[in-house]
């Protein structure tokens, strides 16, 4: 049944019996499937046994489903959630008001945890399923320093030990992040390090380099597959990640629905790919089988543009070239981003699910310079009231541009985008912009074709 009101709540939050008991896979959804993962020895589709060494085994279940549209949520899991879930589906009434635009706009608010984002989601699962499975130490890499953030925390809870490889550059610039990962038992390393073989060789090639996601990735790996009883868990990228960042867009649609809400356009960050395709997924099925016209835009760093500038070919998904070959959006694995302060969005590649749909015509894609970003984030930090990260930051400049075009256009268009977690850890950022001292790097021509060299030859 539809609740009709004159005017919702300015934050719409579901009862304990309305959230979602299980993910949605929108691949089994999707009329052509993206491509498996290939073997780069055999070039032949990865099986279950050759991926068992690097991640846990429910996960490789998940990751490898492709049939099942619902998949539960297991009591454990569930019982964690509900100590930050549901989050909130906000009304921006303040915000619409200083664009004097005509469009509704909502955002859904994932930075009410101490993470400050949506990536407990599924480090929460992750480290559930590698104690199920008898595992004591898991590896991972972190960028912006959120994912890491999450998966220390949801590693205390259960009891894993945990080794992050982080950014570098992020690490420089946000070193709270690294107490507060320190603070919940993680050993963090600043990555590209000397602690592994891979990030002794990048070193060596690039001495001065701020490092970069695929780095980080590569060094997880080596001492996940070098570790006893040790397995490797990712943020982003891969399907079982996006499966579990379901629970955020099953939120929404079922907010929505509850008030009559139907979105016209849904915006978000997109970097690795798991909050976009959190968000979308249950709308995106609903688009695919021809219940509505959302339109779904993606946001990327003009640093950093594997959608809009990238070639959609089969990639190593780190810098090392040890992973899996991956058919998406990429610059390259040796393609080293600027260190731009959005450090959840400096990665090569794409995930598969989103790299697939976006080619595929359902996700329109476009990129801003992070001076463009800031300004967007300090408009709606002043209406708001929220500070939000600059990777979030790029969805609302994309809201923003969506809003102006109805506030043109007349049109009483509505809007929801992602707020993937708040920005307190990124005052470095902030400083940088406010003090007029932030550029914009928009790499060349020449420098992307240095990344997309790279590229195994298929």
């Amino acid at each position: 049944m539809v609740l009709k009101m004159q005017q919702e709540p300015y934050k719409i939050y579901l009862e304990e019996n309305e959230m979602p008991k299980s993910w949605h896979n929108v691949r089994a959804a999707m009329k052509e499937k993206p491509e498996p993962f290939i073997h780069p020895g055999t070039r032949q589709p990865c099986v279950k046994a050759e991926l068992l060494p690097v991640f846990c085994e429910d996960l490789v279940d998940q990751e490898l489903n492709v049939t099942d549209e619902y998949i539960s949520i297991p009591d454990e899991i569930l019982s964690f959630y509900k100590m930050f879930r549901p989050s909130p589906l906000v009304r921006a009434y303040c915000l619409e008001k200083e664009l004097d635009t005509p469009a509704k706009i909502y955002y859904k608010f994932e930075g009410n945890n101490t993470s400050g984002s949506h990536k407990l989601n599924s480090a929460a699962a992750q480290v559930y399923y590698a104690k199920k499975q008898g595992l004591t130490h898991l590896t991972t890499e972190t960028g912006a320093g959120q994912w890491g953030s999450a998966l220390s925390m949801a590693c205390a809870y259960y009891g894993v030990d945990l080794t992050v490889y982080m950014v570098k550059i992020s690490g420089e610039q946000k070193p709270y992040r690294k107490v507060l990962m320190q603070t919940y038992g993680a050993n963090v390393i600043l990555s590209p390090s000397d602690t592994t073989d891979v990030g002794k060789k990048i070193l060596a090639e690039h001495p001065d380099t701020g490092g970069s996601l695929g780095c980080a990735i590569s060094e997880a790996i080596e001492t996940a597959v070098k570790s006893q009883n040790c397995r490797y868990v990712l943020g982003s990228v891969l399907n079982h990640v996006l499966l579990h960042q379901s629970v955020v867009g099953l939120e929404t649609k079922i907010a929505m629905d509850k008030y009559g809400i139907a979105p016209d356009v849904i915006v978000g960050c997109a970097g690795g790919g798991s909050n976009l395709g959190g968000l979308i997924s249950p709308f995106m099925a609903d688009k695919i089988n021809g219940k509505n016209n959302i339109r779904f835009v993606a946001i990327e760093p003009a640093s950093c543009p594997s959608l809009t500038r990238g070639k959609y070919a089969l990639d190593f998904g780190d810098t090392g070239q040890t992973t899996p070959l991956i058919k998406m959006y990429t610059l390259g694995s040796g393609f080293l981003p600027s260190p731009n302060h959005a450090g959840g969005l400096r990665y090569h590649g794409m995930s598969p699910i989103i790299s697939k749909l976006y080619d595929d015509g359902y996700i329109e894609a476009k990129s801003y310079v992070q001076s463009d970003v800031f300004e967007a984030a300090q408009k709606f930090a002043r209406s708001e009231g929220i500070l939000p990260a600059p990777e979030s930051a790029h969805a609302i400049k994309g809201a923003f541009d969506e809003a102006l075009k109805c506030k043109e256009t007349g049109e009483a268009k509505t809007i929801l985008f992602g707020l993937t977690g708040t920005g307190y850890f990124d005052m470095s950022a902030y400083q940088s912009f406010n003090e007029g001292k932030m550029s914009d790097y928009v790499p060349t021509d020449e420098d992307l074709q240095k990344g997309f060299d790279t590229l195994p030859g298929c």
